[in-house]
């Protein structure tokens, strides 16, 4: 099969090179960098907005949204402790699935240490080259309906 240039045929091989995969590594440093600083403001700045979000309720529904950067910034900050560092500890095990040169979809294993208690969770994001540099465009973790949910507001 010819790979054609720019076309969605083509994209099915691609093997990240080295580089590629430590592209995303230095993201993703960067990012809990923010992270642990509960720097909500550097945070947005490496995403990509609207950033879809997508999860669902213990129940098992499923909920979708695009958020604004105002709209993130402000739920980041409640869901990390109101936005103070905190004595949260977080290991990370990632593994990138690149679609294209410029996709790739991370899945994450990690383990979260909060108050002396740990626990597992699985989330994945997509990242999306634009300008030349990483952002996150979409947020996939499950658990999150409930805290999520709003009143319809303009965000």
């Amino acid at each position: 099969m010819t790979e054609t240039q720019g076309s969605p045929f083509g994209s099915g091989a691609f093997t990240p090179a080295a580089e590629d995969l430590q592209s995303v590594e230095a993201w993703f440093a960067e990012y809990d960098a923010h992270s642990a600083k509960v720097d909500v403001e550097r945070m947005a700045d490496m995403a990509m907005f609207p950033l879809n979000v997508v999860t669902d309720s213990a129940d098992g529904e499923g909920l979708a949204a695009q958020w604004t950067r105002e709209r993130f910034t402000r739920t980041m900050a409640e869901v990390m402790g109101g936005g103070e560092p905190g004595d949260i500890a977080m290991e990370s095990t990632r593994t990138p699935h690149f679609l294209t040169k410029h996709l790739v979809v991370v899945v994450t294993d990690a383990t979260v240490t909060a108050n002396g208690e740990s626990y597992g969770m699985r989330y994945a994001d997509l990242l999306v080259k634009a300008g030349g540099r990483w952002v996150f465009q979409t947020m996939v973790q499950g658990g999150w309906a409930e805290a999520w949910k709003e009143a319809p507001q303009e965000a």
